[in-house]
């Protein structure tokens, strides 16, 4: 994990990529929980039987199940030692340009793009890439916005 000491040290890394992520595992269970969580039950995603007969394909993750994971994902990359409190302030742009298998790994690559004054913090634009292990296309590609205060 990157550490910075304040919000100016990050600030001072835009243009620049922050970090990438340890892989995680996208299993069936986490599939099927995510499902289970969201009311999203399409069988390419939960009947690895079903996708295999009519697809010729193992099932796939959802691709809001790949969006959820950038939490997560990017706690692990860096944090802000002065940073009172991060609120996730939304997205400019998710595209999912890439399936991803059961079984796979992906990670986060975060490039910071912009940084500006907003409410007595700084609004941080990110740039994410989810990549899947062994896959020259990303799964996904996401302009993602955070509020962080010190």
């Amino acid at each position: 994990m990157r550490t910075f000491n304040t919000v100016a040290e990050y600030i001072a890394e835009k243009g620049k990529e922050i970090g990438v992520s340890d892989w995680v595992q996208i299993d069936q269970d986490r599939i099927n929980k995510f499902a289970d969580a969201t009311g999203d039950h399409q069988w390419i995603h939960i009947d690895p039987e079903r996708t295999k007969r009519e697809l010729g394909m193992p099932t796939i993750a959802h691709g809001y199940l790949t969006l959820s994971l950038l939490p997560f994902l990017m706690g692990k990359i860096s944090t802000i030692k002065s940073a009172t409190r991060g609120i996730n302030y939304g997205s400019n742009q998710v595209r999912f340009v890439n399936m991803v298998p059961v079984g796979s790994k992906v990670r986060a690559r975060v490039v910071l793009k912009d940084a500006q004054p907003k409410s007595g913090g700084y609004q941080l634009t990110n740039e994410v890439t989810m990549e899947i292990e062994g896959q020259e296309r990303p799964a996904m590609v996401a302009e993602t916005l955070s509020l962080v205060f010190e």
